[in-house]
Formats: C-alpha cells, structure tokens, sequence
C-alpha cells in the first residue's frame, strides 16, 4: 500500500482458547453481557449441549444485522472472541471501505451456516461491487454458556488467516504481466497455482517492469519470521494501473500439466526444473491452506534423501554402486531398530544398486556405524548446494535442513527421517544435480533481473554421477518406481520414498525422477507410498515436459 493507508491487524490470539467448542450450562443472565459473565440467583435456568437450531438462527441473525450496519462493536458481542472480531470488523468498514452490506444466509448443517455476502468498496471516489461466499459455527461460549459465533478471521473472508490485515488504497507494487520463457502470458486464473507466486513476483519486481500502481482492496498477511511479510492478495481492483512486462523461466506448457496432475491428490505439490541450467519449470500446489509448499515445505523427505546418502557413501569411499550394501530384515543403531517396508526380502549380498532400487532402509543404516555424525550434511551442502540459506530463486523458498544430529538420527537421516527436511523444490534440484554433476541454483527469473548472487556448490564428480544416474535408470525401469515410470521414453530415473508423520494415518508420499532435461520432484501429505501420490504427479509432469 501507498505510504499512509492506514493497516488494522486481525487479532492474533486463537480462539479456541476462550470459546472453542466446548458445551456446558447457558446461563440467561450472562446473556445480556459478554462472554465472560457469570449465574446470578436470580436467573438461574440453563441450557445445556450444543447450541438448538433456534439458537444458531437467533446468534447469525444478530450477528449478521450488526456486520451490515457497519456496527463492530455490536457484533462482536455474538462472537466467543468479542476483542479479536471488533478489531476486524472495524477495520472491514474502516481501512478497507466496504460498505453497502447486505449478507444472505443460507441452510444451516448442524451448527454451522454458510452465506454470502454482497457489498461495495469504495476510495478516492472510486466505487467497485464486491461478492463472496463464506462459513460460520455457532457454539457454546466456555464460561458464559450463551451461543455465540467461533470467531475465525475467515468469517469476515474465507482467504483470511490469522494476523491478516484488510486495506484499501494504492498498490504496494505495480501490477505484472508474467510471461512464460516462450512469451506466453500467465495469470492466476489459467494457473491457479501460480497466486502466491506471481503475488511475490509482483512485490519484488513490480517496480522493475515500467508499470503503474492502481488502487486495490488488498489482503496483507503476517510478517515472518525475518520480518517480511508475503506478498499483498488482491481482493478487488478498483483502479486498474499499468501492467508492466515480466519475463519468468516458467514453461506454460510444463506448467499446465503440473497444474492438471496435483488437482488428483489434494495436499500435493510439484517443481520441475531444467538440470542444465536451474531454471524453474513449472511449480504447483493443490492444497487447502494456498500455501506454497512446493518452494517452502519442510518435510522429511523419506527415501528421496537416499540420492544424497548414495552419493555420501560414494563420496566417503565406503562402499560404490555395485559394492556391498546388505540389507537384513532389520537394523538397530543405539537403541532404535528400524524396519523395511513390508514385503521386501533382505538380501545379506545386496550391492549399493540393489539397495538403491529397492529402496532398502536397513542397508542405509547399517552406515551409520561408519559415517561421520557430519558426513552427510557436508554432502549436502558441499556438492548439492543444501542448508545454507543462501538460494537466491526470484520469491522465497526454503534451502533444505541437513544437521550433523547424532544418536540414532544419525541413521534416520541417511533415509530422510530424524531431523532432515526438504521442499520438492529441494529435491528436484537434488535430482538435477546428481543427473549433470553440476549444482545448479534454480531460479524463476534471470539472476540479471537484480543481479543476484546464486548459491555455488562444487557439485559431483564424473563417477559418482556415472553410478547415481545408474542406479536411478535402474530404480526407474525394474526398482521401486518401474510401475509409474512405464512408458517414459528416453534417459529416465527415479526415487521413491515415503515418510513417517507421527499423528498422521498414512506416510507423506515423496517422488522425484529425471526425463531428458528435465526433472522434477512432489510430495503428497498423507499420500502414502511414493508410488501411490507423488509418483504420478512426477509421471504426468515428465510425460508433459520431457
């Protein structure tokens, strides 16, 4: 926003701390004050469970009249967070300017009511209509027992979270018209996954371009915590400024098809980029919360990580492709035993490959005894560019977290468990490094842009990059990823894996694979298997892109 647009910040505090869905006694006197009141003698009659049809209609009625009058205060009374909702409540009619009110209900489920809400914004004489739907609950305050609206700030809009703001005025940063690396233009509303994306595109480069800010009703989120906060989301553009040209590495082409292949399994995200050059190819997430966890997930990755540990024992000179690498039923390293995926016969004479394809987690603990606590961490770093901090992509991303932990999180993270976390961003590099030798920071706009300065790693040698491409091709035609690899023509590889998330009923699905140039990597939480999530969403991407 222009300088002095006044910003009022969503109230912070979690609600299920004071409401919550708690039920007990509805006391009528309390019911002329906030949620904090208390029985008195003489009314003491109560209600007891959850709030009766005629009660949610009563509360959202109240509550809905008040919202429309422009009247804050008053509706927050409906509400178990009186502070937080008042606060956002003003700042709709206040910094926002939205007026004209007018919210329809619609047929209630159980305690909670959708509706929508019709209403018009307006500054510096310029007038848009705004239209959107959303969702209430109604619940039993905790200690005033009156039903009261479960206070969320995307009551007010459902792409509000926690600690956003409301504003209208002049736009931070001139609108962009983001290109693809052939010309092609690329909105949100032909890729839907691009939002976040080309939101920060806009943040950093909108005064780059030539174009001209508008005035906008805009979302501005938290800061992180370096203290920038993402990028601003546009709601409504009152006044259109001038657009101004912006040419990405994105493939139109790349990226429809990752669109289209994480639309099948929701919480996923995918990356594709071009190995010989870093170049980010197509990014895309397909997940409730919008957030772009395909550049900032922090995950383990699972069996993924064992390219790293592969080229780690290569490296380290403990062992290569087609040395020794056994795989028993089970390992044990201080105290923890770990376990292969149901099903796999061990093979006391398995070599590196074998391991490798078949995705054995005991033969890659079994190192542990020889490794250094830090051997794979500088692996990590020193040859595939990881865990410093230092990616300099275009928008933010998360670089990977390899620690030097011991104890038994020294054999958990030789099989992308313990302490070690990834993005598929991370990981399609990963795969692009181990298939040219070269690590290669990837990037989404030229580094000449704003003369970034990339992360360097001195990357692999010829032979351990001779061995990784092997027993990748090797896992992608007869291993682990042979089913979803089929009918991928040319120089193909692959790595499966699967994490464990204690409190989640299925492992988090990992895949990552190369075709030609170009590789690409996805997670599905709670996806199970690689084979059963990520696995399909790389196949469809490399089938598209390759």
């Amino acid at each position: 926003m222009a300088e002095g647009v006044k910003v009022a910040v969503v109230g912070s505090v979690c609600a299920a701390l004071v409401g919550g869905a708690g039920y007990g006694l509805y006391n009528i006197a309390s019911a002329l004050s906030g949620d904090g009141g208390t029985a008195s003698a003489d009314h003491p009659v109560v209600k007891t469970g959850p709030p009766s049809g005629s009660e949610v209609e009563a509360t959202t009625k109240a509550f809905f009249a008040a919202w429309e009058k422009g009247d804050a205060a008053k509706a927050a009374t409906y509400t178990n967070f009186p502070e937080a909702a008042q606060e956002l409540l003003t700042a709709y009619s206040g910094d926002a300017h939205i007026a004209q009110v007018h919210i329809t209900p619609g047929t209630a489920t159980g305690t909670t009511v959708p509706f929508t809400v019709k209403a018009t914004v307006s500054y510096d004489g310029k007038s848009r209509p705004i239209g959107y739907a959303s969702e209430l609950t109604v619940v039993r305050g905790k200690s005033s027992y009156r039903p009261l609206v479960d206070w969320q700030p995307s009551v007010v809009h459902p792409q509000l979270r926690k600690g956003d703001t409301l504003t209208t005025g002049e736009s931070a940063a001139p609108q962009i018209e983001a290109l693809d690396r052939n010309g092609a233009v690329l909105t949100k509303e032909k890729y839907p996954s691009l939002g976040p994306v080309l939101d920060e595109l806009r943040k950093r480069y909108g005064d780059r371009t030539g174009g001209r800010p508008g005035v906008e009703l805009v979302i501005r989120h938290t800061g992180t915590a370096d203290g920038e906060g993402a990028a601003d989301t546009t709601l409504l553009t009152l006044a259109k400024g001038r657009p101004g040209k912006l040419r990405t590495t994105l493939s139109a082409s790349a990226q429809a098809a990752a669109e289209t292949a994480v639309r099948t399994y929701s919480e996923s995200s995918v990356v594709a980029v071009k190995p010989s050059t870093g170049e980010v190819l197509a990014v895309a997430n397909h997940r409730e919360d919008g957030f772009n966890a395909a550049f900032l997930g922090e995950l383990a990755p699972g069996s993924t990580m064992k390219i790293i540990s592969a080229a780690t024992l290569i490296d380290s000179g403990l062992t290569t492709a087609s040395g020794p690498a056994p795989c028993p039923p089970s390992a044990v390293w201080q105290s923890q035993t770990f376990q292969n995926l149901k099903g796999l016969t061990p093979n006391e004479h398995a070599t590196l490959s074998d391991s490798f394809a078949r995705s054995c987690n005991t033969a890659f603990v079994k190192f542990a005894d020889e490794v250094k606590v830090d051997s794979l961490t500088k692996e990590a770093q020193d040859r595939f560019g990881l865990g410093q901090n230092n990616w300099q992509v275009g928008v933010p991303s998360f670089d990977g977290r390899v620690p030097a932990s011991g104890g038994p999180d020294t054999a958990a993270n030789l099989i992308g468990q313990g302490q070690v976390q990834m993005s598929p961003l991370n990981m399609a590099s990963v795969t692009a490094t181990a298939m040219t030798g070269a690590f290669r920071q990837p990037v989404i706009v030229p580094l000449s842009l704003d003369h970034r300065e990339p992360a360097h790693a001195r990357g692999l040698s010829s032979s351990t990059v001779q061995q990784l491409r092997a027993m990748m091709n090797r896992t992608a035609h007869s291993g682990t990823a042979a089913g979803v690899m089929a009918g991928l023509s040319g120089d193909i590889g692959a790595k499966t894996g699967s994490a464990e998330v204690d409190g989640q009923a299925k492992s988090n699905s990992w895949f990552t694979g190369y075709r030609g140039d170009v590789a690409a990597a996805a997670m599905t939480q709670d996806g199970g298997h690689g084979i059963d999530a990520a696995g399909p969403i790389v196949a469809r991407v490399l089938r598209s892109a390759g």
